[in-house]
């Protein structure tokens, strides 16, 4: 658990500075740690996002979903990544 709460911590800081790629490898490390951790896909999203990856975003956050139906971060960052997508509103309805 202190591995994945540094590998966590490490990914924030490459994300504070823009490093978004690094951020993306840390987050990725503590997902082999525990898979269900929600914060790590929701913020891996969020690189992804910066880094116009909307479909590795999209399927993050439809990770997290599974896991917590109400997550609102992971609600908003698949929206953003839909929009990225510019997937059409009518393919939206799981929104």
């Amino acid at each position: 658990m202190e591995k994945f709460k540094r590998l966590k911590n490490e990914g924030n800081d490459f994300v504070k500075t823009g490093e978004y790629g690094e951020a993306i490898n840390k987050y990725s490390e503590c997902m082999k740690l525990n898979a269900e951790e929600c914060t790590v896909y929701t913020n891996r999203a969020l690189c992804y996002l910066k880094l116009y990856k909307y479909e590795e975003a999209k399927q993050d956050c439809d990770h997290v979903l599974q896991i917590e139906d109400s997550n609102i971060k992971a609600f908003y960052r698949r929206a953003l990544a839909y929009k990225g997508l510019q997937v059409r509103k009518k393919n939206m309805a799981g929104i």
